[in-house]
């Protein structure tokens, strides 16, 4: 089967990857495991050739091509207000794409992904639909549209899934929306996986990755280092990631007089964010934003790092349902700070607890979210198989 996957992901020009272009975030890692299950994959995504920014990972796969589409402009009402224009002027790509493939994968939110689902529709392909935001929050009217339409079209040749998790359905509308977790592990890495030890001189290091954004509690995390090293000395943080508190959080560090014990990253490639990881002992992630699944938790878990997070999406059942760390109900310094002395005071705990996060996230691979989408697109579409090779 040749499958089309329409995206509103933006992909930049490389001449490093096989296909050409690369992109940042679990996306590569997740359109190859996707394309293993088809004949072909062709990716209609938004692409530059200029301004390539650091730590991407170039997009490959089996047989996988990229059409290149142009980048919407704009942001928020003015990016709405284009996306007329833009859909006029890429709309008989997307549509010869959607008619030529055998079946059309769209994730959303996003209106470009939206876009390709109303082909699909249209055209009446089998259709294979993630949900990749926050399902169970909805703030805006695109968001309750994008809920909405799966509630309506889910079951047939429509296969629809949430990323999240729960012991019950994600719609109680309709029943043919399944959870689906998010990934970015291979099976291999997590072979890899070894259980952690405390240092024996105290030299505790800490670390946070995502994007540098309100609610995402990064600053929380630096406001409790001076705490922290009251009782860790040698204790030390990483930051990983970009975004537009960068500026802020430097001035914070600075005022607090701790720049010495705090690093920032940036934005760096996949592999880099496992080997800071590999190198550090508890994972902060104290988000109150609207998350889905969060990818980075699973992979702090997959190195053996004990998680410090809130009681958010699906964080409470990942996290404390499995003992891999702490659930915050308020992330204050001082909480934060009481969590780090907790997990870091034991040595003989603290193994159990990175023993029970490498179990955890072994359950996690990108080999069984793949088959999880395979069994049930093969169900869907009645098929013996996706692709001529298996």
């Amino acid at each position: 089967m040749r499958l089309a996957l329409v995206s509103h992901k933006i992909c930049w020009k490389s001449a490093e990857s096989p296909s050409g272009y690369a992109t940042d975030g679990g996306f590569p890692l997740q359109v190859e495991a996707i394309s293993e299950l088809f004949d072909e994959t062709r990716v209609l995504v938004p692409c530059l050739s200029s301004s390539v920014p650091k730590g991407l990972s170039p997009l490959t796969g089996n047989n996988l091509h990229i059409v290149p589409l142009d980048v919407p402009s704009g942001e928020n009402l003015r990016r709405k207000l284009n996306m007329l224009p833009w859909a006029i002027k890429n709309s008989s790509a997307i549509w010869r794409e959607t008619r030529k493939a055998d079946a059309i994968h769209t994730p959303i939110p996003g209106d470009v992904g939206t876009i390709g689902m109303l082909f699909a529709m249209l055209l009446r392909k089998p259709l294979f639909v993630r949900h990749c935001g926050n399902w169970m929050v909805q703030k805006t009217l695109a968001e309750d549209f994008w809920k909405w339409s799966m509630e309506r079209f889910a079951g047939g040749r429509n296969v629809m899934f949430a990323t999240g998790g729960d012991s019950v359905s994600p719609s109680e509308t309709n029943p043919n929306i399944k959870w689906i977790f998010s990934t970015s592990l291979r099976q291999h890495d997590l072979n890899d996986s070894v259980t952690r030890e405390l240092p024996g001189d105290g030299a505790v290091r800490l670390i946070t990755a995502c994007r540098l954004e309100e609610k995402k509690g990064v600053d929380g995390v630096i406001e409790s280092m001076p705490l922290i090293l009251e009782k860790f000395p040698k204790a030390f943080l990483d930051v990983v990631g970009d975004g537009s508190l960068l500026p802020k959080l430097r001035e914070q560090v600075r005022r607090l007089g701790i720049k010495d014990k705090v690093t920032f990253h940036g934005k760096v490639t996949p592999s880099k964010v496992v080997e800071l990881m590999k190198a550090s002992h508890v994972f902060c992630f104290p988000t109150s934003a609207s998350e889905g699944f969060p990818k980075v938790v699973l992979e702090a878990m997959a190195s053996g790092l004990p998680v410090i997070t809130t009681k958010v999406s699906v964080l409470p059942e990942l996290v404390g349902g499995s003992g891999c760390g702490i659930l915050l109900d308020d992330p204050t310094a001082g909480n934060l700070a009481d969590a780090v002395n907790t997990i870091c005071s034991d040595p003989v705990a603290y193994c159990q607890i990175s023993s029970n996060t490498i179990k955890t996230a072994s359950q996690y691979s990108l080999e069984n979210w793949r088959d999880f989408i395979g069994e049930n697109l093969r169900k869907a579409w009645n098929v013996e198989s996706l692709s001529s090779a298996q």
